[in-house]
């Protein structure tokens, strides 16, 4: 069995090396059972240092020319040579035990794909309430946070991989694609309760209240219409980081 990890990055020159580090060391779960693992970052057209920080942490860097999260995933996908996909925001920091529970489902022979519930450093309440009404929704409805799926790399082409009509909100188009495709083939989707993956709040950092807010508003009034350009993105798009 060989499992290729992908990680898209965009000026993630801050955060990529140590999340490489963190995979590289959660990657030993499957080595300690005999798997084959490669790490390849998606340099998605950065202006900074993220392709050399891949290339310094041994991961294979390709390269999407098209600022876009769904692209650069795909494109990552598209030079995996594993017969599993694991795909890792450049923010995330994966836990060994993450890994394992990963191979535990394939060994499994009955899932199609899943991911995690997720968890942030951040102390705010309100930040702690969204997390908890996320995961929550993510375990009844199946859908896979963006910051880490997994799935079987026949299953991830047979559904064409992640729309490249979106600029977000990407994940839960492809949750609902696999799912459809799980249920043709009598197989599971599972979204993993006990270890769940630490990602980024840095969001919460970089931009204020009226930023979301704005963004919110052109999603009501534009019926998320703006989920399919680049400039209706900003919080995603704008390159802060």
């Amino acid at each position: 069995m060989k499992i290729s990890v992908v990680v898209p990055a965009y000026n993630e020159e801050k955060l990529l090396g140590d999340t490489l580090r963190h995979i590289r060391c959660a990657m030993r779960s499957f080595q300690e059972i005999s798997w084959e693992a490669e790490l390849i970052v998606c340099d998605n057209n950065s202006t900074d240092q993220t392709a050399r920080i891949a290339a310094a942490e041994d991961a294979r860097v390709v390269f999407e020319p098209i600022n876009q999260i769904s692209r650069a995933r795909n494109a990552g996908a598209a030079a995996a040579t594993g017969e599993w996909l694991v795909f890792v925001d450049a923010d995330s920091r994966p836990s060994p035990e993450l890994f394992a529970a990963v191979a535990q489902q394939i060994r499994s022979g009955t899932c199609l794909g899943g991911g995690a519930v997720v968890s942030m450093p951040s102390v705010r309440f309100w930040l702690r309430t969204f997390i908890w009404l996320w995961n929550s929704l993510s375990l009844s409805a199946r859908w896979m946070a963006g910051s880490f799926i997994f799935c079987r790399r026949d299953a991830f082409r047979e559904v064409d991989g992640f729309s490249k009509e979106l600029y977000v909100s990407e994940e839960l188009d492809f949750s609902q694609k696999l799912k459809r495709l799980a249920r043709q083939k009598g197989m599971r989707i599972v979204i993993l309760k006990n270890t769940p993956l630490e990602t980024s709040d840095r969001k919460l950092h970089l931009y204020g209240p009226r930023d979301f807010l704005k963004m919110l508003w052109q999603t009501i009034i534009q019926r998320g219409r703006n989920f399919r350009t680049r400039s209706g993105c900003p919080v995603w798009y704008d390159g802060r980081r």
